[in-house]
């Protein structure tokens, strides 16, 4: 099953849509590695046109990799190639496998129903596999989701309330190995630029549920 699951960003095989109200299939595979111990999901990923890179938040206004550059190299531009406006995926890849974090979203399958990036206007048609997820990573100790709309599918497919953000809620999973593991829910703040709040407090508020992460 791992097999399956484990991936390094490539674009997925199924074909995709971007016209308002047709489905579409998440166009990345799960970037599972090795002992990963935390996922980070978002919603789905923007219209390709968006992106700068193929990889998960690849959009270049997106601030998530400014707030990964903030916590793990004290400078908001250490994952960020500014004269090409795009991002530095091998370094983003060694990080991520160095660190333990896994990467995907809490939508496989969603409509557009205003053919934008919006979150506010994604309907989830077909959620994560989250039983499948977690068969994938059984080192896994939390999930943390990038704003309200990944928090609320999360939940749901957990059973549990929706976490406050920076705040989390723990739910049961069996282990492959059989024996029950207890997981936390984080809610983590968007980083979108909509999301009113300062890069250096969202930077804050990951690098808190980063560290509560063991090695």
């Amino acid at each position: 099953m791992k097999e399956t699951m484990k991936s390094t960003g490539k674009p997925g095989s199924e074909e995709t849509t971007s016209a308002a109200g047709e489905a579409e299939s998440h166009p990345l595979e799960p970037f599972f590695p090795d002992g990963a111990r935390v996922l980070i999901c978002g919603t789905f990923p923007p219209q390709q046109h968006r992106w700068s890179m193929t990889f998960f938040y690849p959009n270049f206004i997106n601030d998530f990799w400014r707030v990964m550059g903030l916590i793990y190299f004290g400078d908001k531009d250490a994952l960020v190639d500014v004269a090409h406006k795009t991002f530095r995926l091998n370094e983003i890849r060694a990080l991520l496998t160095r660190e333990g974090i896994a990467m995907y979203d809490t939508g496989q399958r969603v409509i557009r129903t205003r053919n934008n990036a919006s979150d506010k206007y994604l309907e989830i048609v077909e959620p994560l596999d989250l039983d499948r997820a977690l068969a994938a990573l059984p080192h896994l100790e939390a999930i943390a989701t990038t704003g309200e709309k990944a928090a609320t599918v999360m939940a749901e497919l957990t059973g549990t309330k929706v976490p406050n953000v920076g705040e989390y809620e723990e739910f049961e999973n069996p282990s492959p190995t059989g024996i029950n593991r207890t997981l936390r829910h984080w809610r983590m703040p968007s980083t979108s630029r909509a999301y009113p709040m300062p890069l250096a407090r969202k930077a804050e508020i990951y690098e808190k549920m980063l560290l509560t992460i063991k090695k």
